[in-house]
């Protein structure tokens, strides 16, 4: 349900769950919230009307409860501190309002609420990256994909972190009204009004494993990224079978050694596009990563834009 309800403008309600995060509940009351005359009317409510404990900012002062979600043509669930499954009242809320036709949408870790109504079984969905994880293995049903800024599902719709709800929000006016007010919104407030790219440049590579018995491979790996290294050196340098330090990987890290290895440089190219003026050549070598041309494919595959955009990116 994307028109107008016949009070005119399209009702959008947002709700602010126990700890709330500041800036995830403050993009769609600023998106949604700020235009006067606008298409939108704006609600924010809560499981109980009253104070609502927000982190990163003062309690919330909420005067409408779930009874809100009702009338909603839009839900937003913004993301909060700890993402468990809210109480059985909320996500009976959310799931009963999405029967009812209203578009279901969350920032950040607010796909954990919309997980546990059950509104993103077999779809797919994303949440900030470094929830990513938990969220796939709570909620095995969900299709998780912590490379994008947001996933549109149709009815429901899912965003990374915290900026990307920006991101979501925008496109959320650009699919009711076009393109032209979704630009108009973008302008005052000084964003772009679509970001190529995904959360892949923010995803922190864990690359230093708990091992499970020593950590000098490890090490020595990372002292020796620039050398053509492979499991057969790996192994020879643990004084292991081939067969034994692929187990001892997999149990370490989750990953093939050879895929850990690609972790590895990859991160250590971030480091040295962060912190450096190596040309591409030079962090090539010093990464393992073979020649630039290779270096460049491989980076803007993994890492999801090309070496020279993520340096003016990070690198201030």
């Amino acid at each position: 349900m994307t028109g107008r309800t016949s009070g005119g403008a399209h009702r959008v309600v947002v709700v602010a769950l126990e700890n709330v995060l500041a800036l995830d509940i403050g993009i769609p009351m600023q998106v949604f919230g700020s235009w006067r005359d606008g298409p939108y009317a704006l609600t924010v409510c809560a499981e109980r009307p009253g104070p609502v404990p927000m982190h990163g900012g003062p309690a919330l002062s909420v005067a409408h409860g779930l009874d809100a979600l009702a009338s909603a043509d839009t839900v937003i669930v913004p993301g909060y501190l700890e993402p468990d499954a809210p109480g059985a009242e909320v996500t009976a809320a959310l799931a009963g309002a999405a029967a009812r036709g209203a578009r279901m949408v969350s920032i950040c870790t607010g796909a954990f609420a919309l997980a546990a109504a059950g509104l993103l079984d077999g779809r797919r969905a994303t949440t900030h990256w470094l929830y990513a994880q938990a969220l796939a293995r709570r909620y095995p049903r969900v299709t998780v994909v912590p490379e994008d800024l947001y996933v549109d599902e149709g009815q429901v719709l899912t965003s990374g972190g915290v900026s990307s709800g920006l991101d979501l929000c925008l496109h959320l006016i650009r699919r009711d009204h076009g393109p032209r007010p979704a630009n108009q919104q973008a302008r005052l407030l000084v964003a772009a009004p679509h970001r190529t790219g995904g959360q892949s440049p923010f995803i922190d590579l864990p690359v230093r494993p708990e091992p499970s018995g020593g950590a000098a491979l490890y090490d020595w790996a990372l002292r020796n990224l620039h050398q053509p290294l492979t499991v057969d050196q790996l192994a020879r340098q643990a004084g292991m079978s081939r067969r034994t330090l692929i187990r001892r990987f997999h149990t370490d890290t989750g990953l093939p050694p050879m895929r850990w290895l690609l972790d590895a440089r990859l991160a250590r190219a971030r480091e040295l596009l962060e912190s450096g003026d190596l040309t591409v050549e030079a962090v090539a070598r010093h990464c393992g990563l073979g020649t630039p041309a290779n270096f460049r494919a491989l980076f803007k595959t993994h890492v999801g834009v090309p070496p020279s955009v993520y340096r003016e990116t990070f690198a201030g």
